[in-house]
């Protein structure tokens, strides 16, 4: 129940991340979920929505069609299939252990730049005036900061309260998840303050009811040119998932994690999300970690979760009318921040001075050239690692 509490704000927040309609994020917390528990070899992984797949959605989809446009969200909804396909094939022939060909000093470096740009890519929203969107940082930064004076500052009250109070939750391990804190206090805030009227954005009209089953579309020409995206997307999401699922399984000794077997069940739930109109999913590191530590013992925590978000669909949409997007944009930002890994960055370089250049190129290469270009110069760095390490036994 509380992961479901959790999935109801960040589902629909990574859903506006990755430029659909928040009601998509509920979409992808029901039929993923479920397909997973029934098939997946971690017994705590909570899967569903994250904010690097909704970033690489946005990054790869918005290429191809307007942002929220219906094109959009249907390309968004045939890229899940794609991924869940790939990932089943990989399954199927065993291919798991392609994914060690991304370093972990690769993926740290990549994470954190992809942390920066999902964090800033949010600016808009807390500030509450309109800023180009861009894949660079510092373009983002620098017309924030010219603009400055068109600040909205009820808009940016909520947000910044908003933040503390998801902190505050964290810090003083409040029974009651911070972003569900969050966003009762924005609708409270907008709804009796009448702040919507005063040029604070907010959600507006969430549809209810389930979503239909309906074949993704399938063009040649789009598939083409989303299929790099789908690799990466296939790639990056088995390897948030393993990592998150192994590192809970050292806990538990009643389980084993299986990798291959884990790639079936996360394409198979992709695959299935996607006949019922969910953008892509995979195993996330907060919620998993709340499912443990809250005493989730087998796959029935998540279909618990999935039922409790069936629930919000159908009964309890227009509760969320006046949510400041703020809200959603704040929940993001203290989720994203969060996967900056310094400890990583300070080891590496008291260790290991290659791994720790592999790591900054990476970064580097991600946050001024483009996702895309920063994860595949990891790789190659990587393998060309690789391969100067063997020549030199």
């Amino acid at each position: 129940i509380t992961v479901g509490i959790m999935l109801i704000p960040q589902g629909m927040a990574y859903s506006m991340l990755a430029g659909l309609p928040p009601i998509y994020g509920l979409y992808a917390s029901i039929i993923p979920l479920i397909i997973y528990a029934m098939l997946g070899t971690s017994r705590q992984l909570a899967v569903g929505p994250v904010a690097m797949v909704a970033l690489l959605i946005l990054a790869g989809v918005s290429e191809l069609a307007e942002v929220g446009s219906e094109k959009y969200i249907a390309l968004a909804i045939s890229l899940a299939f794609m991924v869940g396909l790939i990932q089943t094939l990989m399954g199927v022939f065993k291919l798991g252990f392609l994914v060690n060909f991304l370093s972990h000093p690769v993926v740290s470096g990549f994470t954190s730049a992809a942390a920066l740009i999902i964090g800033f890519s949010q600016l808009k929203h807390l500030l509450g005036f309109s800023i180009p969107r861009s894949n660079y940082i510092h373009e983002t930064l620098i017309y924030a900061f010219q603009h400055i004076s068109e600040i909205n500052i009820l808009t940016f009250g909520i947000g910044i309260t908003a933040i503390l109070l998801i902190l505050a939750a964290r810090r003083f391990k409040l029974p009651v998840p911070g972003p569900l804190l969050a966003v009762i206090f924005g609708i409270l805030v907008v709804w009796l303050g009448q702040f919507d009227q005063q040029g604070v954005k907010i959600v507006g009209t969430v549809p209810s009811g389930l979503p239909g089953f309906a074949v993704p579309m399938l063009e040649w020409e789009a598939l083409k040119t989303l299929l790099p995206i789908a690799l990466t997307i296939s790639f990056i999401g088995f390897m948030e998932s393993i990592a998150v699922a192994k590192a809970v399984q050292t806990r538990h000794k009643t389980y084993k994690v299986i990798p291959n077997q884990e790639l079936l069940a996360l394409g198979l739930a992709n695959i299935g999300g996607a006949l019922f109109q969910s953008f892509p999913t995979t195993g996330g590191f907060s919620r998993t970690a709340v499912n443990d530590q809250n005493g989730a013992q087998t796959g029935m925590a998540s279909i618990i979760s999935a039922f409790l978000i069936t629930l919000t669909i159908l009964f309890l949409t227009p509760l969320f009318y006046f949510l400041p997007q703020t809200i959603l944009a704040s929940v993001i930002m203290v989720a994203v921040f969060g996967l900056i890994d310094f400890h990583e960055v300070k080891y590496l370089w008291k260790t290991d001075r290659a791994d720790f250049l592999m790591l900054l190129i990476t970064f580097l290469g991600t946050l001024f050239l483009s996702i895309e270009e920063g994860i595949l110069i990891g790789v190659i760095l990587s393998l060309g690692y690789l391969v100067y390490r063997a020549t030199l036994p």
